[in-house]
């Protein structure tokens, strides 16, 4: 019966402590319609950007774990601070902990950073990120580690989050705050000529980041190269391909009220979804 379960195929899990992670959960659907999706939100206990290392890994391995147990065999954090903070220790503790069948976590800092190399021609490179994320220094490790020649400067946008979570993104109010942090990152290193968006919301903040951001700066949203390094991920992991079930159907589900997340997904998907409430504690 173990060997029948270790085989028996599921969705691809999306996990986010908010809604952010929508932004990818598009990109993947755009580029790999054909599998099933479900998408996991900790709404309830979101924001995880100011949390420790210890709550964010916790709470995202109960996440992790649940979503293992609704059939995932492929789990996506897409969640920049869940990435920094809770990915490895899952890859290197969790995962060797349960039985042998094939499962795997995967997180959208890595993917982000391959793209890099190839876009920066001054070698300067800005990281705009939630608190968390910039303090955990997660993108800075990963760049030069991979590009040991790239200067990385990070400047934390802690109210871009909650202007776009309030439907605000479009307001006047919101360019205050986005030009703001632009100009800070930007004198910070006059040379930066690319621009990581390092929190999955700010692709809500396109239009305003790129009219504040001077000319030949590059703004780097996550959702595309993640959705390519899937892609290429699941060629090179034809194991892994064959237990992504194929029907093009997604399922979201939410720690909190399951209208009150509908709503808000609206500002991230522009269509009506179904969700269901979850528990993970």
């Amino acid at each position: 019966m173990k060997n029948e379960q270790n085989n028996i195929a599921g969705p691809i899990g999306v996990f986010d402590s908010g809604y952010g992670g929508l932004t990818i959960l598009e990109a993947f659907r755009k580029e790999l319609p054909q599998y099933n999706y479900i998408y996991l939100g900790d709404n309830a206990r979101a924001p995880y950007g100011s949390r420790s290392f210890d709550v964010v890994y916790e709470f995202t391995r109960q996440a992790v774990m649940k979503l293992f147990e609704l059939g995932c065999r492929l789990i996506i954090l897409g969640c920049n601070t869940a990435s920094a903070k809770a990915l490895r220790t899952i890859q290197q503790h969790d995962l060797p902990q349960m039985d042998n069948s094939l499962r795997r976590v995967l997180g959208i800092i890595h993917p982000t950073v391959e793209a890099i190399g190839d876009i920066t021609h001054t070698n300067h490179v800005g990281i705009l990120a939630t608190e968390g994320t910039i303090k955990s220094n997660s993108y800075a490790l990963e760049i030069n580690k991979l590009h040991p020649n790239i200067a990385v400067t990070g400047v934390s946008c802690p109210l871009w989050v909650p202007i776009i979570e309030n439907n605000e993104a479009d307001g006047e109010g919101a360019d205050y705050f986005v030009k703001k942090r632009i100009d800070t990152i930007m004198s910070l290193d006059s040379q930066i000529d690319t621009l990581i968006l390092g929190c999955t919301h700010y692709p809500l903040l396109l239009p305003k980041i790129k009219k504040y951001t001077p000319k030949g700066v590059q703004v780097v949203a996550q959702g595309q190269y993640v959705a390519k390094s899937l892609a290429n991920y699941l060629q090179r992991h034809p194991d892994m391909e064959q237990l992504c079930i194929k029907q093009g159907v997604t399922q979201y589900y939410t720690t909190e009220n399951a209208e009150r997340f509908k709503e808000s997904a609206k500002i991230f998907l522009h269509e009506d979804i179904s969700v269901q409430h979850i528990d993970l504690e």
